[in-house]
């Protein structure tokens, strides 16, 4: 009952304001006025007001409360070690067992990626006239030119 008498008052001095706004000439600020004002009185004529003290003031409800908030967040939880943990432990098992027999022996000659062995050049094998400079470094260059030069520096 007190919170509905408090809702008419704080509507009523809304509208008084909204009136002295509107004599000021400044009716877009009064209207605005007036829209908040009348925003507690309908939800007095609603009944919305009358729901929220009882929720306020009832045990059982704040109860309800914490017990979704508990759900919640034990279904946060799981959702985290879901993402986190890569499954069920069928999946886990699954993709152990895939894994050690993916792995490459100790001696094998070839990369488990199935690439084919290709002897690598020693650099006895290269003639002693080129200098030593990895594939492709005179390409990198070039086109740190043409962007420098490209930007006037």
């Amino acid at each position: 009952m007190i919170a509905e008498t408090v809702c008419s008052a704080v509507s009523v001095a809304g509208l008084g304001i909204a009136a002295v706004t509107a004599y000021r000439k400044r009716f877009l600020s009064a209207a605005r006025i007036a829209a908040y004002s009348l925003v507690p009185i309908g939800l007095v004529m609603t009944g919305v007001v009358g729901w929220l003290a009882d929720t306020a003031f009832s045990p059982t409800a704040w109860a309800g409360f914490v017990v979704l908030g508990g759900a919640w967040l034990l279904f946060m939880i799981t959702r985290a070690v879901e993402r986190r943990g890569g499954g069920t432990r069928k999946e886990r098992k699954a993709a152990k067992a895939a894994a050690e027999r993916d792995a490459v022996a100790p001696a094998a000659s070839a990369p488990s990626l199935g690439q084919a062995y290709r002897p690598v050049a020693r650099p006895a094998d290269r003639p002693a006239a080129q200098p030593r400079r990895s594939e492709g470094s005179g390409d990198d260059f070039s086109d740190i030119e043409a962007i420098l030069k490209k930007h006037g520096i």
